[in-house]
């Protein structure tokens, strides 16, 4: 199974990449973009677990060293292959 971890930052922290990048959009003429919020999104296969034992593991993942949970929040998905 995989997992995949979306981690992006949080609401009230400035993403200057995020403007930039919705400055780039209006400028090409994509007016209708209002807000964009730059993020990355990390997979990672796991062998012999049920799903809520990977859930588990992937969120101590997170707690450890993927997420900084000052700044960022991040969203967990599970894959069944």
């Amino acid at each position: 199974m995989k997992g995949i971890i979306t981690v992006f930052l949080k609401q009230d922290v400035l993403d200057p990449q995020g403007r930039a990048v919705m400055g780039s959009l209006k400028g090409l003429g994509f007016g209708e973009v209002q807000d964009v919020r730059i993020g990355k999104s990390i997979e990672v296969v796991l062998d012999g677990l049920s799903v809520d034992e990977a859930d588990s593991r992937l969120r101590r993942m997170c707690e450890s060293i993927l997420v900084n949970p000052v700044i960022e929040d991040s969203q967990i998905e599970i894959v069944e292959d």
